[in-house]
């Protein structure tokens, strides 16, 4: 007995290793393959003269369990290169919303082509080209979407809204941040406000609508970005992002 225990407890932690690597393996194969012709292709198609991106997809393993991605992507000498390593993410409590299907107060991060055009953060200066905004213990972002000025962001007394959010938090979720350019230009009321590229607060919390990332990572994003290329976001399911070799 004591021989068959132990030819059992063998076998089962060969066959484990076995499966494990298996899905290393197969993990690789259905991430995402930043230097692909087909990425190529796909973005000269669809951002025009933006020379930076971030990628924000979904990598899949052989057990079916997903993980958010960000990859960094840059046009140099005609091509397009990764910048850095894949960041993990965290993105809306649930999931991806489908191409302007995105509303106020859902929980979905919307799918999308978006510009990156204005930085913000707790501190008064931090090291970034980008366009940057301090966030003040008075300054709101409005989400009330009977507000005038919805998915704007204001001062305290100078809006009637009665539902918005503090840009100066009470935590460090908002102390790197880059704006998501949706539903900025033009608003439209109850499609979604207050969509920012921010710290997360754990690898396993999800945001409202938001994307996040380690505070690390936002750090390296921000001092990268360049408005001089025009950065863009795309993001969302495979109708958004499509699904690249």
């Amino acid at each position: 007995m004591k021989i068959a225990k132990s030819s059992t407890f063998f076998l089962l932690s060969f066959l484990v290793l076995v499966i494990l690597s298996l899905s290393a393996c197969l993990s690789r194969s259905l991430a995402f393959n930043p230097n692909s012709d087909a990425l190529w292709a796909f973005l000269e198609n669809k951002i025009c003269k933006s020379g930076q991106v971030l990628l924000v997809t979904t990598d899949t393993t052989l057990f079916f369990f997903t993980e958010q991605r960000v990859y960094t992507l840059e046009k140099i000498n005609n091509q397009w290169k990764s910048v850095f390593e894949p960041f993990n993410a965290v993105i809306g409590k649930n999931g991806f919303a489908h191409l302007e299907e995105k509303r106020e107060g859902d929980g979905k991060t919307p799918s999308g082509i978006f510009p990156l055009k204005m930085t913000f953060g707790y501190d008064e200066f931090i090291k970034t080209k980008m366009p940057y905004r301090q966030a003040l213990a008075d300054d709101l972002w409005i989400d009330d979407v009977n507000a005038d000025d919805y998915n704007r962001w204001v001062k305290k007394d100078a809006t009637q809204a009665k539902s918005y959010e503090k840009m100066k938090r009470d935590d460090n979720l908002y102390k790197y941040a880059i704006v998501i350019e949706y539903n900025t230009n033009p608003v439209i009321k109850g499609q979604g406000s207050a969509i920012f590229f921010h710290v997360w607060g754990g690898e396993n919390d999800t945001t409202e609508g938001c994307v996040a990332v380690s505070e690390e990572n936002i750090i390296k994003i921000m001092e990268w970005l360049d408005p001089q290329a025009q950065p863009l976001i795309i993001m969302g399911i495979e109708e958004t992002t499509g699904r690249f070799p």
